[in-house]
């Protein structure tokens, strides 16, 4: 079965291209157009990887994290935070649960090690928070 990785992104180009660069290297994607979207399809769908956008409308990246992070059935879903303002938003996101953060253009420059890194290695619990 082919592993799922939600995609949390308000901008259509990007979602898309996302989207496309996943399903190049084998994987499903699934697609979320803000936090709220994405809260209820992390539990809806179990993905095995969350690409959360920080920079969302309504409710945005960081509380959309907090929000996964304290059910039980998307607690430890390895969550990467993705923002063209990864400076800005970096350190409350790690605060607010993602495992790691990474500028739109560093995730397009080096996305099959990324989803590589968390989707090979998915059956190992994520870091103590």
């Amino acid at each position: 079965m082919s592993k799922k990785v939600l995609i949390v992104e308000d901008t259509e180009d990007i979602r898309e291209s996302m989207k496309l660069l996943i399903q190049m290297q084998g994987f499903e994607a699934v697609v979320a157009r803000d936090g709220f979207e994405g809260v209820r399809l992390a539990a809806e769908e179990h993905p095995d990887l969350i690409l959360m956008d920080l920079a969302l409308p309504g409710m945005d990246g960081i509380d959309a994290t907090r929000e996964i992070r304290s059910r039980p059935e998307t607690e430890s879903t390895p969550i990467l935070g993705v923002s063209a303002y990864s400076e800005r938003f970096g350190a409350d996101a790690m605060e607010a649960g993602c495992d790691e953060v990474i500028s739109k253009t560093a995730f397009f420059d080096s996305y099959v090690p990324t989803l590589q890194k968390y989707l090979n290695n998915h059956s190992q619990p994520s870091p103590a928070r």
